[in-house]
């Protein structure tokens, strides 16, 4: 006989990493991948992200944020958002030709999984779900929640996103896209370069 699920830790878990996760960066991130890249493949890369990242969070509870330092998963995620935002910039504007250079390599669904596994890994939300599941002993409704709560919030950067391709020309949105990326680079960053990480 099976247990029944614990609602009170799967609401729990739900809003509070939802609310977490309102206007973080990848957030952005995602408002920024679905403006320059098909929206399927990046909520595809979004969702497998954020799958992996919780089942690692509820399975091995901090440790693994414990055992990698985090000044080099700060370095690794604005390393990547680099990356992404200079590839906006080199990208010819040929027709067909939405996805730029870090697209033909990575595609849309490995650059969106690739950020955001990164930029998240030792996040403040994967952190949340990891003692959320330490706390309520309930793993798989902190891991349902967490994953709803984040795909919830990725949904709507998506529908955003989608919109503004609408609206405003390729060209222009890869150009803010990586003024984004840039941006949140130099923002991981420069807490390394100050000293206080």
């Amino acid at each position: 006989m099976t247990e029944p699920m614990d609602l009170s830790a799967f609401a729990s878990t739900l809003g509070l990493v939802f609310v977490a996760e309102l206007g973080d960066k990848t957030q952005l991130a995602t408002l920024a991948l679905a403006a320059r890249y098909p929206w399927r493949p990046v909520l595809a890369g979004v969702v497998a992200a954020f799958a992996l990242l919780n089942a690692a969070a509820v399975t091995v509870g901090g440790v693994a944020a414990a055992a990698v330092p985090p000044a080099w998963i700060q370095v690794g995620a604005g390393g990547l958002f680099l990356l992404f935002g200079g590839l906006s910039f080199v990208s010819r504007d040929e027709p067909g030709n939405e996805s730029g250079p870090g697209a033909r390599s990575l595609g849309p669904f490995g650059t969106s999984f690739l950020l955001i596994l990164v930029s998240e890994l030792g996040d403040k939300t994967q952190l949340a779900t990891a003692g959320l599941a330490a706390r309520w002993a309930a793993p798989l409704e902190v891991f349902a929640g967490s994953c709803l709560a984040l795909w919830g919030v990725s949904g709507l950067a998506l529908a955003v996103g989608v919109r503004i391709h609408r609206w405003i020309p390729a060209r222009r949105i890869r150009r803010i896209a990586g003024l984004l990326f840039l941006a949140f680079g130099l923002a991981t960053l420069w807490p390394l370069v100050v000293g206080r990480p």
